[in-house]
């Protein structure tokens, strides 16, 4: 057995995992998605400044390279992020039934920001000059803000960006082709 990845991971792939290529270091994408998720588990630096990966972890299975590598080839992986949190919101485990690859939009479209957030709800923020509460949604298909109204109670403000947080969620589940992700996106916002 060869050094440790982060302290836990075992590469036991039976290649070269970063071989050069016309003079230059090519790293596999299997090891480089595996070494990446063992980073966010495992590495206090990177923990640091991305607190919200602190306490995850990943199955026993996934710390063998070979055994993740298996797993990622029989799924639809090209071009895509892995995601630990689409399928079971608030996940912590990155694991085989708990782990999915989804499109870059698809990622950044379910991404709460709250540790960013304060004390407001997602899609809230106080608006000093109007005195009230605005509401805004990001479009993953136009990439703007939309903004969604003005509101002085911060129940009502949660509930209209959350109506259209769910709505954008089901035009952006028509366009998948797990319907595992589908149906999650559909769930999730209701």
């Amino acid at each position: 057995m060869g050094k440790l990845v982060f302290g836990v991971g075992v590469n036991d792939a039976d290649y070269n995992v970063n071989p050069t290529i016309n003079d230059k270091q090519v790293m596999c994408i299997f090891y480089q998605t595996w070494k990446d998720m063992l980073k966010r588990c495992y590495s206090k630096k990177y923990q640091a400044k991305h607190p919200t990966y602190i306490g995850c972890v990943l199955d026993a299975q996934w710390l063998s390279f070979m055994s993740f590598k298996s797993w990622m080839q029989g799924q639809d992986w090209d071009g895509k992020q892995l995601d630990k949190d689409l399928l079971v919101l608030g996940n912590k485990l990155y694991s085989p039934e708990t782990c999915v690859f989804v499109s870059k939009i698809t990622n950044t479209f379910t991404v709460d920001c709250g540790a960013s957030r304060g004390e407001w709800p997602i899609g809230v923020h106080f608006d000093k000059s109007r005195g009230k509460l605005k509401v805004r949604c990001c479009n993953p298909f136009s990439k703007k803000a939309e903004h969604i109204g003005f509101f002085t109670c911060k129940n009502k403000a949660y509930a209209a960006w959350k109506n259209r947080k769910h709505e954008l969620a089901c035009q952006l589940a028509d366009l998948q082709t797990d319907e595992r992700v589908a149906e999650a996106l559909r769930s999730r916002y209701l």
